[in-house]
């Protein structure tokens, strides 16, 4: 086995592992409410602040590597990856600390919330493999199958991204 071939398998069943867990340990800790500690009531509005500048660090990602630049296209996609993971680790506080708030629209806007919030939540879970494969890739030097990756990923991160404000904005109004 090469290194090369040695290190993408050792990548392989780290992705898997974060895929699998993250999901996993989310839906645990969001079940648990840390008794006696103050709400952390203001961390919505950062969440969805992190969401939305994710969302521009992938536009201007897009543009960079448009442009051939390369190292920067790198550094957007890393800073958009370390934001991610801090908005998770904000938004599954919140949930520890907070009970959950209800959106209390009514009529078509009701519906149009809840598609958006699922569609939101399962394209969450299922851009952590493929953000991850993508990054991979590059690390690798794979870039012929890090651009294939990126085509699916880059759409369904930003969709995240944006829907994440979007959800924010639709419910909060009715944030205790």
């Amino acid at each position: 086995m090469s290194n090369l071939t040695s290190k993408e398998a050792n990548y392989k069943k780290i992705i898997i592992t974060i895929s699998i867990v993250i999901p996993l340990a989310v839906v645990a800790l969001f079940r648990i409410k840390i008794p006696n500690v103050e709400p952390l009531s203001f961390l919505p509005p950062i969440y969805a602040s992190i969401n939305g500048v994710t969302a521009v660090l992938l536009i201007l990602s897009v543009v960079a590597i448009k442009n051939g630049n390369r190292k920067l296209h790198e550094r957007l996609n890393t800073m958009a990856i370390i934001l991610s993971a801090l908005f998770l680790v904000m938004y599954v506080a919140y949930h520890m600390t907070s009970d959950s708030t209800r959106f209390e629209g009514e009529g078509l806007i009701k519906y149009v919330y809840y598609f958006i919030l699922i569609t939101h939540i399962l394209f969450s879970v299922i851009i952590i493999p493929f953000v991850l494969i993508t990054f991979m890739r590059a690390k690798l030097g794979q870039y012929n199958d890090h651009k294939k990756i990126a085509k699916l990923a880059h759409p369904l991160w930003f969709y995240v991204s944006v829907t994440g404000v979007l959800v924010y904005l639709m419910i909060s109004p009715y944030y205790a």
